[in-house]
């Protein structure tokens, strides 16, 4: 499923031969592969420089079908996934850092590197990964962007003080549906914040350990200490602000949001700080990975098959999703 247009909002089926795999490559028989936002975000031509037809999908999960040249470590039926980062140079300042997200010659799966939404996919072996066993093909393939984004963002919404006992979450989909649980497990306290009038989603945070819940409009019963930011809605960064506490944190976590409005200088004051996160690194796709299965993280997840990505898409557009859009081929019947 490839989008062939840009900016036409919709992905067109095609047939396609099988992709050659070159030196330091794995050929990967696709299984699943979560729908993301950000999948969104290039059907819906609001990232820049998509180049087409561009197959997306970052979030997969499949078996190695063939090894490219020097390829060492995984071995044929090997299962592992295929998240956003693609590729890095490893040899600039923020690579040989512990910062390859930044690298300014980094490409990314589903937009610069065809993605998931097919039967097979290529990737760099160095950006590929083992999976925990205790997940289904279907319910690991969440964790590749919206368990590992919402990791990274999760470790950034430290503050001064270090310690974050209240936790806010702005625009409870996949990743916070994720985050959440992470959060309840280090016992933190969790106030999820929803669009206005979305009683599903509030209920559905606090089926997930969710103390508040409520409207992205209302005043949570305590300042957060740190907040995150999910929704791509640039008005929630002052509205968070507000709701934050001496010393905190917001996050913003999706690689597009619409623009932030000015607000008053006295809302940011108090030591207050706004960032955002860029992407993921290989250290996040380890730790968090490692970590799923002892929390244990459960994903929620509704399945499609491939040929319904259309409709998978329009269903997270709409925001009639509760978690995580899964693609499944039909020739793969999953684990």
């Amino acid at each position: 499923m490839a989008l062939t247009k840009r900016g036409a909002g919709v992905l067109d089926a095609c047939e396609r031969d099988v992709p050659a795999v070159r030196v330091g490559e794995v050929l990967v028989r696709v299984r699943a592969c979560g729908v993301c936002r950000t999948d969104l975000h290039v059907v819906d031509d609001e990232l820049p420089d998509i180049e087409v037809p561009r197959v997306p999908g970052h979030e997969i999960v499949g078996t190695v079908e063939r090894l490219g040249g020097g390829v060492s470590g995984f071995r044929e039926g090997d299962r592992v996934g295929i998240p956003w980062l693609g590729y890095t140079c490893g040899e600039c300042a923020y690579c040989t850092s512990d910062r390859e997200n930044l690298c300014r010659r980094a490409r990314f799966t589903g937009y610069q590197i065809d993605g998931g939404f097919a039967e097979y996919a290529v990737a760099d072996a160095r950006y590929v990964f083992r999976l925990p066993d205790a997940y289904s093909d279907v319910d690991a393939a969440p964790l590749l962007c919206a368990g590992l984004i919402g990791y990274r963002a999760y470790r950034m919404a430290h503050t001064s003080a270090g310690d974050v006992r209240r936790l806010g979450i702005y625009g409870f989909g996949a990743a916070a549906h994720i985050i959440a649980q992470v959060a309840r497990h280090d016992g933190r306290e969790v106030y999820a914040f929803t669009s206005p009038g979305d009683v599903a989603a509030q209920e559905f945070a606090r089926s997930l350990g969710a103390g508040w819940a409520g409207a992205s409009t209302d005043t949570p019963p305590q300042p957060m200490d740190a907040a995150i930011i999910f929704a791509p809605v640039g008005p929630l960064v002052p509205q968070a602000l507000r709701q934050t506490a001496p010393g905190g944190v917001v996050v913003c976590a999706g690689i597009h949001m619409s623009d932030i409005p000015g607000f008053p200088y006295r809302d940011l004051w108090d030591e207050r700080t706004v960032r955002s996160v860029a992407n993921l690194t290989r250290r996040d796709a380890r730790e968090f990975l490692a970590l799923a299965p002892t929390v244990p993280v459960r994903t929620h997840v509704r399945r499609y098959d491939l040929d319904r990505a259309n409709d998978a898409l329009d269903d997270l557009r709409r925001g009639r999703l509760e978690g995580a859009a899964v693609l499944v081929p039909r020739q793969a019947p999953g684990r």
